[in-house]
């Protein structure tokens, strides 16, 4: 009889990494960033000024994808922090992949406020033509309270990995989707190909977001 003991080698593929970060001089910049977007709400003349999808968009008021494009000192520091951070995120992933010698950096190519009131939700969606996206909550309204929805839903991409369910499956997780509870001041980074929702959110007070799409290029 072999005695040896059974070797088991792990190997993780086809994961799905997420970021969670606090955004720097958060408490510096929210106000200013806050009296922007409502002063672009209020002259807005379409809800949807974006015109990307609007009928998956309820409820809400969505900028032009360049709100961080504008030469605001408080935009473009925001933009700058927002820029570092994705290339942090990049990097922690990619180095190894990268040459020696190669300088990174990472671009915003579109960004938008969502301001959501009561009742609003966004349909499940992913979004083309980057590498990395991230949702800035600048101020979640009342969606930390139980009851009151407004979460960010992110869904499994692996197809049918749930078509049947045992304990031998208890890991891939219940029902296929991770929800993340908005915190003021914090980013959720993710890779551009994970659909998402924004659940029916029932506060009273708005929930206002910065959303973004980053590329990363190297030199």
């Amino acid at each position: 009889m072999n005695n040896e003991p059974i070797v088991l080698e792990e190997i993780n593929v086809w994961n799905t990494p997420l970021f969670v970060s606090q955004l720097p001089d958060h408490e510096f910049l929210k106000d200013a960033l806050l009296d922007l977007i409502y002063q672009q709400k209020d002259a807005q003349k379409t809800a949807i000024d974006s015109l990307v999808a609007p009928t998956a968009k309820h409820a809400m008021h969505e900028s032009t994808l360049d709100f961080l494009d504008q030469e605001d000192p408080t935009v473009m520091e925001t933009k700058r922090i927002l820029e570092e951070l994705t290339l942090e995120v990049a990097a922690s992933l990619n180095h190894s992949f990268w040459p020696e010698d190669a300088t990174a950096d990472a671009h915003i190519i579109e960004s938008w406020y969502h301001v959501t009131q009561k009742g609003g939700y966004h349909d499940v969606h992913s979004h083309p033509n980057c590498s990395w996206c991230g949702i800035y909550y600048l101020e979640p309204g009342d969606a930390a309270s139980a009851g009151n929805g407004g979460l960010n839903r992110f869904y499994d991409p692996r197809i049918n990995a749930e078509h049947y369910t045992d304990p031998g499956t208890a890991y891939l997780g219940a029902q296929g989707v991770w929800d993340f509870t908005p915190v003021e001041g914090q980013i959720v980074f993710f890779p551009s190909y994970l659909k998402h929702s924004a659940l029916p959110y029932f506060g009273d007070k708005d929930r206002v977001v910065i959303a973004f799409n980053c590329i990363i290029e190297l030199y």
